[in-house]
């Protein structure tokens, strides 16, 4: 139970991003970028020597493979990030929702393509009905919904990184956060010098929290992981999106043309069939290992 609340409490979060950052609309999205790395990574690093973690994180210095790994994640959720904060800014929050709705869509497909995963027939009409969203949008509109695409393949290439070289969570992001640390550095210092004080003191204040923000979803949601099965994490992922798209109509009062509801109604569907897809295939594994177990209790010797 208390995965649950974990998870919900990550994705609940993570939903009210759009609040956050909007109140600092005004200032560069590479510049708020640059203050969550900075102060991701420093919070990162007191919670390592406070948790006695510090030498794993040399160790991990240390291994070629993880930093090259470590660097490949690093780009894709830096890029995410970037991506998410400049949206809020430009007051495209709708299609930061429809994003994350698409993503647990686009690591169903990276995982088939790419880890030869099995998918089942609800998963793969999940697919299909996400990708006529898409093309529906791209007729519709008269163009790509990069903003959505982009988050979503930023996350999704980040969750196969992740998979294929795993490294606990405060540790990952110690190591992605440092790898961007100099360039985040560099803007920051460039920020100061050429326009000075230019900020308020609530916006420095939200500038310098924005590390707390980005650490304490993402241990939250790792703690989930240990408690919680996969039907229970495909679920609540969606409070996410759902937060963001009720915040950009009721809150942001972003304009809806009628073509995107009927957009957010197939993803609404694919979103449907994905869950259930998830409850089916935990079912039929559920039952594998039944069956397993009962084929391998011994046999009573006759009497």
């Amino acid at each position: 139970m208390r995965g649950m609340w974990y998870a919900l409490a990550a994705y609940v979060i993570w939903g009210c991003f759009p609040l956050y950052f909007r109140l600092l609309v005004g200032i560069d999205a590479m510049e708020i970028l640059s203050y969550r790395v900075v102060f991701a990574f420093l919070l990162a690093f007191v919670l390592l020597v406070m948790m006695k973690q510090l030498g794993g994180f040399g160790r991990l210095l240390r291994n070629r493979r993880v930093l090259l790994w470590s660097f490949l994640a690093s780009i894709l959720i830096s890029t995410n990030w970037y991506v998410f904060i400049w949206a809020v800014a430009e007051h495209r929050v709708l299609e930061t929702s429809l994003g994350y709705f698409i993503t647990p869509l686009v690591s169903l497909l990276i995982g088939r393509l790419v880890l030869k995963e099995q998918i089942n027939s609800w998963q793969w009409s999940a697919g299909g009905v996400a990708a006529l969203a898409i093309l529906f949008e791209l007729i519709a509109m008269g163009g790509i919904p990069w903003v959505s695409l982009a988050l979503a393949l930023s996350f999704g290439c980040y969750g196969l990184v992740r998979k294929l070289q795993p490294v606990e969570s405060l540790l990952g992001l110690g190591l992605e956060t440092l790898w961007v640390l100099p360039i985040a550095t560099l803007v920051i210092g460039n920020g100061i010098i050429d326009g000075g004080d230019s900020h308020s003191l609530w916006q420095y204040t939200l500038l310098f929290s924005s590390g707390v923000v980005t650490a304490v979803p993402l241990l939250l949601f790792a703690s989930s992981l240990r408690r919680i099965n996969l039907v229970v994490a495909g679920f609540i992922m969606y409070v996410n999106p759902m937060i963001q798209f009720v915040i950009a109509i009721w809150v942001l009062n972003e304009a809806v043309p009628m073509q995107r509801y009927v957009t957010f109604g197939l993803v609404w569907v694919a979103m449907v069939l994905f869950v259930i897809g998830l409850v089916t295939k935990a079912r039929q594994l559920k039952r594998h290992k039944k069956n397993s177990l009962a084929e391998s209790l011994p046999i009573a010797p006759p009497l």
